[in-house]
C-alpha cells in the first residue's frame, strides 16, 4: 500500500468534521458563562427551562427577565429551546444540552456545505472552502447555545435538497427542502437570505416551467407560514404580554447611517471576525482570481449573496457591527471565495501549509471558548445562596446591568438593572410595589459592590443579598 493510500482519509472532509466535532466536545458540559454572549445563551436556556417548569407550549416562550409579568414574549420560533426541553424530559435538565445540539447540527451543516460547493465546483474547492468554514467564526458559534449556525445549517440542508429536486424532480427532495427551509427560517429569519442563490435554477431554460412553478409556490407558502410567526405572532405576544425582547431591526436608512459612521468596525466583522486574517487574504485572492479567470459562477454567487445579505446589515445597523454573530450568515459565501483562492495555488504542499495555518489561527482565535473563567464562577453559586434566604417564587433584582445571566443562575424571576438605578430609592420602591422581595448585589463579575439601606441577609466574597420583606434598617 502506498503512502498516499495510507493517508487517503486526510483528504476526506468527513474525517476533519468528525475530528473537530470530537475536539469541540471538550467543555461541552460547561455552563453558559462564556466571555462572549453568555447573555444571549442564557436567554435560550431560560426559555428551555421554563418549558420544563411552567408550560411546554412552544407558541408561548417565556423569559425570566420579566419582573412581575408572565415572561411570555415574541422571539424566534424556539426550536433550539424546545429540543433542549425534550432532552430534559428524558435526562433531566442541564444547561449544556443546547451546546451539544448546535454542535451536532452545525457539523452536518458543514458536510452539506461541502456537498453544495462540490456540486457547483470541484472537490478541491469544496474541501478547501469547508476547512475555511470549519475554522471561521463557525468554529466557536457552533458550540454556543445560540441558533445562528444551527439555523444556517438547516438552510444549507434546504439548498442541497432544492438542487436535488431540480435534478431528480422527486417529491422526497422537495418535501425535505420545504421542511428544512421552515426549520431554518423559523429558527433565525436572516438565514433565509441564501435562497437568493436559487435564482439560477429559475433562469435555466432547460428546466420545465411546471416544476419551477411547483417549487416557487410551495416555497412561498412555507415562507408565508414563517413570516406569520415573525410579523403577526411575535407582535401579538409583545402587545398582549407587555414584554418586548426580540430585535426586528430598524429602518435601513438609519442602519446605513450607523454603518457608515462606524465603517472601521463594520469592515472588521469581515476580515477579523468572520474568517480571520489568513483566510480573509485568500478570500480577496479568490475574488481577484475569479474576476481574472472570468469565473461567472463565483462572481454570481458572491454578487447575489452580498445583495441578499446587504438588507440584513442595513436593518441591523449598530447591532450588526456591535455583535459578532450577525456576520455568520455571510460566512459560507466568504469561505467559498477563500477556498477557491486556495485551490488556485498549484503547489500541493503549499496548499496543505495554508490550510494548516488557517486551522491553527482559527483554533487559537477561539481557544477562550474551551476555558471556564474562574472570575465568572460565583454566578454558579447564586441559586444555592438565594435558596438559603428566599423562596424560588420571590421576585429578585440583580445589579448586572443589561446582563440576564446572573438572574438565570439564581433560578429566579425578576429584573436586572445598573447600580445607579438600584441606588435610587424611587426606582426600588416602584419595583417593591410590583412585588420585589430581594436585591442581589454581584460584587465583581457582572456588577460592582454597593451598600444599600436594606436588611442584609447574605454576604460572601462575591455576593451580597438584601431582603425587602424586612423593614429598612
Amino acid at each position: 500500500m502506498t503512502a498516499d493510500k495510507s493517508f487517503a482519509f486526510l483528504k476526506d472532509i468527513r474525517f476533519w468534521i468528525f475530528l473537530f466535532f470530537i475536539a469541540r466536545l471538550y467543555g461541552i458540559w460547561f455552563p453558559p458563562i462564556d466571555i462572549s454572549h453568555n447573555w444571549r445563551q442564557t436567554t435560550v436556556t431560560m426559555v428551555a427551562r421554563n418549558f420544563l417548569e411552567i408550560d411546554p407550549n412552544p407558541f408561548y416562550p417565556r423569559l425570566d427577565i420579566s419582573g412581575e409579568l408572565t415572561g411570555i414574549t415574541g422571539m424566534e420560533f424556539p426550536l433550539l429551546n424546545y429540543l433542549c426541553y425534550l432532552l430534559s424530559l428524558v435526562f433531566g435538565y442541564q444547561h449544556w444540552y443546547g451546546r451539544l445540539i448546535v454542535l451536532a447540527i452545525s457539523s452536518f451543516g458543514l458536510f452539506y456545505f461541502y456537498k453544495l460547493v462540490k456540486s457547483y465546483f470541484d472537490e478541491k474547492v469544496a474541501f478547501n472552502a469547508s476547512i475555511v468554514l470549519l475554522f471561521s467564526i463557525w468554529f466557536t458559534y457552533s458550540r454556543k447555545i445560540m441558533p445562528d449556525t444551527f439555523s444556517m445549517s438547516f438552510i444549507l440542508f434546504a439548498l442541497w435538497h432544492a438542487l436535488e429536486y431540480f435534478k431528480t424532480l422527486k417529491i422526497k427532495n422537495l418535501s425535505l427542502y420545504l421542511l428544512f427551509l421552515a426549520l431554518g427560517t423559523l429558527s433565525k429569519m436572516p438565514s433565509a437570505y441564501l435562497l437568493i442563490l436559487l435564482i439560477q435554477p429559475f433562469i435555466d431554460k432547460s428546466l420545465v416551467f411546471k416544476n419551477k412553478a411547483i417549487f416557487a409556490v410551495s416555497s412561498i407558502v412555507t415562507l408565508s407560514v414563517c413570516m406569520t410567526w415573525y410579523y403577526l405572532w411575535v407582535p401579538y405576544l409583545n402587545e398582549t404580554y407587555k414584554l418586548k425582547h426580540f430585535f426586528m431591526g430598524k429602518s435601513m436608512r438609519i442602519g446605513a447611517g450607523e454603518l457608515c459612521l462606524h465603517m472601521d468596525q463594520t469592515l472588521s466583522k469581515f476580515y477579523e471576525v468572520a474568517l480571520k486574517f489568513i483566510a480573509f487574504a485568500f478570500f480577496l485572492f479568490g475574488l481577484y482570481k475569479a474576476i481574472s479567470n472570468k469565473n461567472k459562477k463565483i462572481v454570481y454567487i458572491l454578487s447575489l449573496g452580498f445583495l441578499g445579505f446587504l438588507p440584513i446589515m442595513l436593518k441591523g445597523g449598530f447591532t450588526f457591527y456591535h455583535h459578532s454573530y450577525y456576520i455568520i450568515p455571510f460566512v459560507p459565501i466568504m469561505a467559498l471565495l477563500s477556498g477557491y483562492g486556495i485551490a488556485e495555488i498549484k503547489n500541493k504542499i503549499a496548499v496543505k501549509v495554508v490550510l494548516v495555518c488557517i486551522g491553527i489561527e482559527g483554533t487559537l482565535n477561539h481557544i477562550d471558548d474551551f476555558v471556564l473563567r474562574e472570575n465568572y464562577k460565583p454566578v454558579l453559586s447564586l441559586e444555592t445562596a438565594m435558596d438559603k434566604v428566599s423562596r424560588p417564587n420571590e421576585l429578585t433584582l440583580i445589579n448586572s446591568g443589561a446582563y440576564p445571566t446572573p438572574l438565570y443562575f439564581a433560578h429566579r424571576k425578576g429584573w436586572v438593572a445598573f447600580n445607579g438605578q438600584i441606588q435610587n430609592p424611587k426606582y426600588v420602591d416602584s419595583l417593591v410595589h410590583l412585588g420585589l422581595k430581594n436585591i442581589v448585589v454581584m460584587k465583581h463579575v457582572f456588577g460592582d459592590d454597593i451598600i444599600l439601606p436594606y436588611k442584609e441577609v447574605y454576604n460572601d466574597s462575591a455576593i451580597r443579598i438584601y431582603s425587602l420583606k424586612i423593614n429598612k434598617q
